[in-house]
């Protein structure tokens, strides 16, 4: 076969994943167009067509699907040997794609990427933000960030803090109305309302002696994004429910008040995982090995605030 055919069967393969050769060409870092010629060589090549192609969609034919099914294999095969190569280099090289959560991309993943990237200068982070639930191996990423468990298939540590909700207002607000004692008193205040990605209202949750329970809130304005939320309860607009390590410096700054504090739920720390397979490349094995790193002096360094807390 021609150069470069390994470069063309990894485009195939991104295409087919991706749907879009606009959205392979900017993961492959290649134009659409470049990348578009790539396909349309292969396919004379091969003498079959491989992608059905309409101005909206791209989608797979079924000599297609044949031809990524038979290369698919073969490829991760290809790739493991490189990695199981790159793995006598004194620093690794390469990409590293993670998708995460955006709530824990701000509080934990992203002080890491930092790190990553400063000591190891030969290797590139991609990192997708999104809210949705992500199947990080259908759509090609190499590590996820989420909250909560994860698939019993993947290998996960801990990152970041323990995660606790609050609800919080302003002083103006609070000066205007009584702060609630418990959750039911909510349904005589002013809420901030929180949209969730589908469009869908989200019910604040609470739980207290171990049961937990929902509460369709009332109010005036519905957000989507933690900083208008913020913005909205330190303008005395109402209360807010929201992560309190969002809210954690305007707490302590005496700009935003804490109510409810007994009855917010704790979901515990970010999950940082990857999936089970044979041959974890080398640049994914780092970016682990710092987060553990991280975590453990994290542990060291608080430990003398527990004990004066004590």
């Amino acid at each position: 076969m021609k150069g470069h055919a390994l470069t063309d069967l990894e485009a195939v393969l991104t295409i087919a994943r991706r749907g879009s050769f606009r959205a392979a060409a900017r993961e492959l870092e290649a134009s659409p167009t470049a990348l578009s010629h790539a396909i349309a060589a292969l396919e004379q090549r091969l003498g079959v067509r491989l992608f059905n192609r309409t101005t909206r969609s791209v989608s797979l034919t079924s000599a297609g699907e044949a031809f990524v099914a038979e290369i698919a294999p073969a490829l991760g095969a290809i790739r493991g040997a490189f990695e199981q190569a790159n793995r006598h280099r004194h620093t690794p090289r390469g990409l590293l794609r993670i998708n995460s959560h955006s709530v824990a991309a701000r509080q934990a993943l992203f002080s890491l990427v930092i790190k990553f990237l400063q000591r190891f200068p030969d290797m590139r982070v991609d990192v997708a933000v999104n809210d949705r639930l992500v199947d990080i191996v259908a759509e090609g990423f190499d590590a996820g960030v989420r909250l909560g468990a994860v698939p019993a298939d993947m290998i996960a540590i801990p990152i970041g803090e323990e995660q606790r909700l609050a609800v919080v207002g302003g002083p103006k607000y609070f000066d205007a109305h009584k702060a609630p004692k418990t959750p039911q008193d909510l349904l005589e205040h002013e809420c901030i309302r929180v949209k969730l990605p589908s469009g869908a209202p989200f019910k604040w949750v609470f739980q207290r002696h171990g049961k937990r329970f929902e509460l369709d809130v009332p109010g005036r304005l519905t957000l989507d994004t933690p900083e208008l939320m913020l913005d909205a309860a330190r303008a005395g607009l109402g209360v807010a429910y929201l992560w309190r390590s969002f809210a954690a410096k305007d707490l302590a700054a005496g700009k935003l008040i804490e109510v409810l504090a007994g009855w917010t739920p704790s979901y515990g720390p970010h999950q940082l995982y990857y999936h089970s397979r044979k041959h974890v490349p080398a640049g994914l094995r780092a970016f682990f090995d710092l987060a553990r790193e991280s975590a453990s002096g994290s542990r060291r360094g608080s430990e003398p605030l527990r004990k004066l807390q004590c």
